[in-house]
């Protein structure tokens, strides 16, 4: 597997937690200030699971099948998820300081 499809997936599991993240009210007073409307979140959850599924086919269809492909993918959410969990909490902590 060519190391730029890699790092694609690591951008759209990146971002796929992200729109998760923002989904979610708690995150979305943190991040906005207030809660955004139903229509927005379920935007947010659509785009962040679209944008999952879509890294999931790379992975397996980029040669390695399901078995490799699976592997890929869970050690790529895994880091995803700690990065946008990383950058939330980087996220309060910069604005309560303020």
């Amino acid at each position: 597997m060519p190391i730029y499809v890699l790092f694609y997936v690591l951008f759209l599991c990146v971002l796929a937690f992200a729109c998760l993240a923002l989904a979610m009210a708690r995150h979305q007073e943190a991040v906005f200030g207030k809660t955004l409307t139903r229509a927005a979140s379920g935007v947010f959850r659509g785009s962040g699971w679209s944008a999952l599924f879509m890294a999931l086919w790379l992975l397996v269809s980029a040669g390695h099948g399901w078995a490799l492909g699976l592997v890929y993918f869970v050690a790529c959410t895994s880091f995803s998820a700690g990065v946008v969990y990383g950058a939330l909490i980087a996220h309060e902590r910069w604005f309560a300081a303020r």
